[in-house]
């Protein structure tokens, strides 16, 4: 199985994670931002092409991510109305984006956070023992490069808390992909859609030249 990209720490596939992961080896950890579920359409960027089209595979939850067994622990994305669908976690980590949605702007609290879904399996260790909330800011929408993207740094204190080669199966533009290189981890990265696989690649190619520079 030939990957889209690869590194020397890292390797992405384009194609349905579904016939991709059969085909690798176990891996100590899934950490991935699978689709809400919401049929999302990005309202703020609906003026430029590459916003047009919706999220692949977004009309319902993966809930089969959950049967999952990587040899260390699973870490699943998710907002707070999928918390009733999903497996009751071990922790739930909160993520704060520091900055609230739009929302219902009468009737409802301004929402600023997003959930990490933490599933310990039996050979589970920490190197050392994280909280449940990360600070990070989002990505600004001038910069997105995914109408998901989940910014670099809050992917900082999982992987600093766990060792062991990384799988992302829902990949997009890579951030998973970057964090990993900038701290020296092994990755395993899958995206459905082309078009993020060669964002993903072009992005964590030039980290790799900035990283160079240091």
């Amino acid at each position: 199985m030939k990957p889209y990209y690869e590194t020397p720490l890292g390797k992405l596939y384009h194609g349905d994670c579904l016939e991709i992961m059969p085909q690798l080896e176990p891996v100590d950890l899934v950490l991935t931002d699978p689709p809400y579920g919401i049929d999302y359409q990005s309202a703020w960027r609906t003026d430029r092409t590459q916003w047009k089209d919706k999220i692949q595979g977004d009309n319902e939850y993966p809930l089969w991510v959950f049967d999952l067994q990587p040899l260390n622990a699973l870490f699943v994305w998710c907002r707070w109305n999928n918390l009733k669908e999903i497996p009751m976690p071990k922790s739930l980590i909160v993520w704060d984006k520091m900055c609230h949605s739009m929302g219902d702007l009468k009737h409802e609290f301004g929402r600023q956070w997003e959930a990490l879904a933490f599933y310990p399996k039996q050979n589970h260790e920490f190197i050392k023992r994280p909280v449940d909330i990360i600070r990070c800011p989002k990505v600004t929408p001038e910069k997105l490069l995914h109408p998901n993207e989940k910014p670099v740094g809050v992917y900082y204190p999982i992987l600093k808390s766990h060792a062991g080669t990384v799988l992302d199966l829902f990949f997009g533009s890579g951030s998973l992909g970057v964090a990993c290189e900038r701290l020296k981890r092994k990755w395993i990265g899958i995206e459905i859609e082309e078009k993020y696989c060669e964002i993903a690649a072009k992005r964590i190619d030039q980290e790799r030249k900035q990283l160079k520079l240091f």
